[in-house]
């Protein structure tokens, strides 16, 4: 049942796009479900939720669906090996009546652990599996009827759940390869643990794709940004070093890869020499990557940081929030960050 609390629109100046996510560690679903009504009390655009080995993202996003009534909600991301395409579609657009129209799909090719370990999936071609699986996701949403593998096989089935009216369909990329395909299928690009000196590149990288694609649009840049904020200096050092060492080792190589590509090699070499280390001992080296890519500081200090990610082309960023952190501490985060309006920000991407 929707919750019952009043929902009056108001005339305040719009506020600039900024979503919030959680990642597939956190596994608190209470926690979950307060950080996104708080979310949408904020004025938060979005609140996405990842699937990875913990709950079915679909049954979390239901409930926020009917506890909210303005705010989107997504996927965020969902991988493309536990689910068949016609399963993901139906997941879609049950989401998008549920919510009201208010649902975007998040798609991602996830990592060999997740695939093999998790879903008992070979690896294999992922870029190839998500433009598979995202083609065929919009072909069944819009309509038509899925495309069988084996060509001889009579009697492909229609989607049977009402067509929604409009379901924005966004693509996690880091690699070359997988950039240029969201520009070709994909309504947006959502990097994660891509530093801010390669926004340029990706944003080129897209347009080649959309190009190649014949689009006339872009997808909106929508780029997935982990906080450390804190008022102690000691805290926001504690999680934004959680952020890089816990990616860089523990989430196969697709992230040191990206990184190294962009010129950062040293840097991953210094994180992962002082994996495990305290905060307090991590070089200079190692830490320089704070810097392009966390959301780090006081609340003074993590603003700057977002503004400069609008200022460099961002146009519809994601807070993502640490997992495994107190309630009171990530509610914190979420007022710190809070969005501004359009007309007070001259630095709005």
């Amino acid at each position: 049942m929707r919750d019952q609390r009043p929902f009056t629109p108001d005339s305040t100046p719009p506020l600039r796009q900024l979503a919030v996510g959680v990642t597939p560690m956190e596994n608190r679903r209470e926690v979950v479900l307060r950080l996104a009504t708080l979310a949408e009390d904020l004025g938060y655009s979005a609140f996405f939720v990842a699937e990875g080995w913990g709950y079915d993202a679909g049954v979390l996003l239901t409930e926020i669906a009917l506890r909210t009534h303005r705010i989107r909600i997504g996927t965020g991301v969902l991988n493309v090996w536990g689910r068949s395409a016609a399963g993901i579609a139906m997941l879609a657009a049950s989401l998008a009546e549920v919510s009201e129209g208010r649902f975007t799909l998040g798609l991602g090719a996830g990592s060999p652990a997740l695939a093999e370990g998790f879903h008992d999936v070979p690896f294999q071609a992922p870029v190839r599996r998500l433009g598979d699986v995202t083609r065929s996701v919009r072909r069944l949403l819009e309509g038509g009827r899925a495309l069988p593998s084996d060509a001889q096989q009579p009697g492909s089935l229609r989607l049977a759940a009402p067509r929604p009216a409009a379901l924005p369909i966004y693509l996690a990329a880091l690699g070359p390869a997988a950039v240029r395909l969201a520009g070709e299928v994909a309504d947006g690009w959502v990097p994660f643990l891509l530093p801010q000196s390669g926004l340029d590149a990706g944003v080129r990288l897209l347009e080649d794709g959309a190009g190649r694609a014949s689009r006339d649009r872009v997808p909106v840049v929508a780029p997935s940004l982990p906080a450390a904020v804190s008022a102690s200096e000691s805290t926001a050092r504690e999680v934004a070093w959680w952020w890089i060492s816990f990616y860089l080792t523990r989430m196969g190589p697709l992230y040191g890869r990206a990184l190294r590509e962009l010129g950062l090699g040293t840097q991953v070499d210094a994180v992962l020499a002082h994996a495990g280390s305290p905060a307090a001992d991590i070089p200079r080296a190692a830490w320089s990557l704070v810097d392009e890519l966390v959301l780090a500081g006081d609340e003074a200090s993590a603003r700057d940081r977002l503004d400069a990610w609008y200022a460099a082309g961002a146009q519809a960023p994601a807070v993502v929030l640490p997992p495994a952190r107190g309630l009171a501490e990530l509610e914190a985060m979420l007022h710190a960050l809070r969005p501004i309006a359009v007309a007070t920000s001259s630095r709005v991407g």
